[in-house]
């Protein structure tokens, strides 16, 4: 489980992604993300990510490289996710680039903030409010 404060240069590099991604706005697979993190960020504050580790081609755990600097693997990387297995490459949402081998964005699981400092995964968000 990956749980990630981005700055805002991270964030400003999520909008230079879309004509790069499988799936920017993060509609095609509904079941990867709760409704409440369907949008550029994947997230409820988008300074804050939380995402599975697990990539979506055959399980492996991408690599974090967070830097915006150029890699043998991208040289316009903006940061996020390397898998080292087969060469999928993520951004800092968790949404796969075109043509990798993983079929889907990573997958953001259920959560919400308790207080502004504690985020509790496998609980959504609207449990609070019923």
């Amino acid at each position: 489980m990956w749980i990630i404060r981005r700055t805002p240069d991270l964030l400003a590099g999520l909008a230079t992604l879309s004509d790069r991604l499988v799936d920017p706005n993060s509609t095609v697979n509904p079941e990867q993300q709760p409704s409440y993190a369907v949008n550029a960020q994947r997230a409820i504050k988008p300074e804050i990510a939380v995402i599975v580790g697990i990539c979506t081609h055959l399980g492996c755990a991408p690599t974090f490289v967070p830097e915006m600097l150029p890699q043998e693997f991208d040289g316009d990387w903006k940061g996020g996710f390397f898998c080292p297995c087969h060469g999928s490459r993520f951004d800092m949402a968790g949404r796969v680039y075109k043509d990798m081998p993983a079929p889907r964005n990573l997958k953001v699981p259920p959560y919400h903030f308790i207080d502004d400092n504690t985020i509790e995964i496998g609980v959504d968000q609207m449990a609070e409010v019923a």
